[in-house]
């Protein structure tokens, strides 16, 4: 079987219905519209969460809790991390983003103590938690914040 072969089954396609066209078609005058009424006048457009003078639903539903717009959101570093750099390195953002363990370089990166770490290098980041610091600390390491 060719491509050009494939029939369309019986009934699958089917007529647009022409509307407005004489009383003579069946669908003249008022064109299927009915007499009155929204639906009936032209350029008539009734949106989805309209619910005909009902109260809608997101106006029924009780809103709870609140969104801080100015929440900082930092991509999370853990030490076990930091475990495919080398000897005295230098962890930056960049380091990080190059090695595929965040996501974005530009955001803001926290480093968490879930893990160990046994080799000294320097990380730099824009936050640390305590555990983090005394651990990079406790390997030889340094920390540096940046902005």
């Amino acid at each position: 079987m060719k491509l050009g072969e494939i029939k369309v089954p019986q009934g699958a396609v089917k007529r647009r219905k022409i509307v407005g066209r004489g009383p003579g078609s069946g669908h003249g005058k008022t064109s299927t519209r009915g007499q009155k009424g929204q639906r009936s006048r032209s350029g008539a457009h009734i949106h989805v969460e309209f619910e005909g003078g009902q109260m809608p639903l997101i106006r029924r539903v009780p809103k709870r809790g609140f969104t801080n717009r100015f929440k900082k959101v930092s991509q999370v570093v853990n030490l076990s991390d930091l475990s495919s750099f080398k000897e005295n390195s230098v962890v930056t953002p960049v380091e990080l983003y190059k090695e595929g363990v965040i996501k974005d370089e530009k955001a803001a990166v926290k480093i968490l103590g879930d893990g160990e770490i046994s080799k000294a290098m320097t990380v730099k980041a824009q936050a640390f938690s305590t555990s983090a610091a005394e651990k990079i600390a406790k390997a030889g390491g340094k920390t540096e914040i940046i902005k």
